[in-house]
């Protein structure tokens, strides 16, 4: 069963079968801007994506209900019923994309915020199945996957914020600092034009742009990874492909400062095993940053 964030509460999110168990302050939040400067730029990868390779609804927690319907169930307003196999019947829901309220769950889409297409070309290409798994039908953070209107969900496609925003402007800033969020939480680049908007728009903002601060997902790289049409290369400017390099890894530098001239980095402690390669200076957990 998802459980939902909720202000002032303390909540344990279990991920069985994903193995792992995260507890978080529901109060614990974090500004857009500071996990934006995290996040590597990177040029897109154009090739290979297919919706298939991410594996949609799986029953996570095997209690009969897969994500969609576990993300119904947690988001309606009116609280539906639901049987035995989890078909959903009755309750309500409000699209915050367009404010609109449904009493139907056939008129809803399930989101990602961060569309499939989008990770994919922002890092997923270089997944396991697992992992690709594990992000269609992440419920161990709640601003991953929301309800929406269909229409609307359909409209969105796989646009960025540069190229598309809820109609709904209220929930602009919300919406933006999630897109970030999410993008922290699994390693995901952003290109040069996407940061660009993203500062733009994090600075307009300005404060409405706290948001849950998510823990790190882990990941796991394919050996069988195409690494053609893609924006990052191995190896820097002046064709140092770095050493130790393999398909699962980034290419190893002899410095911090060489890794990122090449477009490598940052490398989170427990997350990525690059960051064993270089110094913490700051001891923040970020090497590379």
């Amino acid at each position: 069963m998802r459980v939902r964030f909720a202000i002032c509460a303390t909540v344990a999110i279990a991920i069985m079968g994903f193995g792992m168990v995260q507890t978080s302050n529901a109060t614990t939040t974090t500004s857009a801007s500071f996990l934006l400067s995290k996040l590597k730029v990177s040029g897109e990868h154009s090739n290979g994506y297919n919706r298939d390779l991410f594996k949609l609804w799986v029953d996570v927690d095997h209690d009969g209900c897969n994500t969609r319907e576990e993300v119904l169930l947690a988001e309606a307003t009116k609280q539906p019923s639901a049987n035995s196999n989890c078909t959903i019947s009755g309750g309500s829901w409000k699209s915050v994309y367009d404010n609109i309220t449904f009493t139907s769950a056939r008129s809803l889409d399930i989101d990602h915020m961060v569309p499939l297409s989008e990770a994919w070309q922002s890092g997923a290409y270089r997944w396991d199945a697992d992992t690709r798994e594990r992000y269609a039908n992440d419920l161990g953070y709640s601003r991953s996957l929301i309800a929406v209107s269909a229409t609307t969900n359909r409209a969105k496609g796989d646009k960025d914020p540069y190229l598309w925003m809820p109609p709904s402007h209220s929930y602009w800033c919300q919406y933006v600092g999630d897109w970030i969020a999410i993008k922290y939480r699994w390693g995901l680049t952003i290109d040069s034009a996407e940061k660009r908007d993203l500062l733009t728009k994090v600075k307009s903002c300005g404060a409405r742009t706290h948001t849950i601060k998510p823990a790190l997902a882990v990941r796991h790289f394919s050996s069988n990874t195409d690494t053609s049409g893609s924006g990052a290369t191995g190896g820097d400017s002046s064709g140092n492909s770095g050493t130790g390099s393999n398909s699962k890894t980034d290419p190893r530098y002899s410095s911090c400062k060489q890794a990122k001239a090449a477009g490598y980095g940052p490398y989170y402690r427990g997350r990525d095993s690059e960051y064993s390669w270089y110094r913490d200076g700051d001891g923040d957990g970020i090497a590379c940053e």
